[in-house]
């Protein structure tokens, strides 16, 4: 089983900050950190390969520093990454960087599997993953909370949806965004610490996937981001409730409708 594990390294949320004019993240200066949700995917995929045998490869859209994040990723067994990173995927919306990571993936050739986290913290879209599986044009289960069995041919999976779950029987290849209830990652060793160092991580230039130069960047993106703001404060106001539980739970209620809440 051939598996490419998509990752993002983010800002700490502590730290982003966003620049007034471009309206984008100013990634330049600040920590930055392996999307937590992909550290499940990256998780899953490894579990996959141990159990069936194969192969899984870590990929990133980026600046050089997200060598860090890749290099994370294999400390915890991911076989072997690539980067993909130039000026000119600069300012990609989700659509237009799940353009490039659908190319880098068709360059490696005999996928079957790909999984992506449920989203990154820094954008808390949800679209990249679904937005692969559109490029490529394959079968996708978004939400999966569970990998109930895979062989050769497919993979059967419990995705988690409004009103419960459904369980899904996809054939390769296929697309997979992942909930953080799916496992519990791994802590690397200082062994795989180790081992991460010595790897070469090639990275990938448009002409190297093959890119439509039209299709990618700010003048690729179909979206544009007009304006940010931080959200409204919360009401703290605390109101002392007083009598009887019968009368507590109304005058509840009834806060609670005031407030706009039920």
């Amino acid at each position: 089983m051939k598996i490419v594990v998509c990752v993002k390294q983010v800002p700490a949320t502590n730290e982003a900050k966003i620049d007034p004019e471009t309206k984008r993240i100013i990634r330049e200066g600040s920590k930055a950190i392996l999307n937590p949700f992909d550290t499940y995917a990256v998780e899953e995929g490894v579990r996959l390969k141990e159990k069936f045998g194969g192969e899984v490869i870590v990929i990133s859209m980026g600046p050089e520093k997200a060598m860090s994040s890749l290099r994370e990723a294999i400390s915890v067994g991911a076989d072997r990454a690539i980067l993909l990173s130039d000026k000119a995927f600069g300012g990609s919306d989700t659509w237009a960087t799940s353009y490039v990571l659908a190319k880098a993936i068709e360059k490696i050739g005999d996928v079957d599997l790909v999984i992506c986290g449920k989203q990154a913290i820094d954008g808390d879209t949800a679209q990249v993953g679904p937005e692969i599986a559109a490029h490529l044009d394959w079968v996708q289960a978004t939400y999966v909370m569970k990998v109930e069995d895979a062989d050769s041919k497919g993979i059967k999976v419990k995705r988690m949806h409004e009103d419960g779950y459904d369980i899904c029987q996809l054939d390769f290849p296929a697309v997979i965004t992942v909930l953080k209830d799916i496992n519990t990652p791994r802590v690397p060793t200082l062994k795989g610490r180790l081992a991460s160092q010595k790897i070469e991580i090639p990275v990938w230039k448009p002409s190297d996937i093959g890119v439509d130069m039209d299709k990618i960047g700010l003048d690729g993106s179909s979206t544009r981001v007009v304006k940010t703001a931080p959200p409204p404060p919360r009401n703290t106001v605390a109101k002392r409730i007083e009598g009887s539980p019968e009368d507590c739970a109304k005058q509840l209620v009834q806060e609670l409708r005031i407030r706009s809440i039920l």
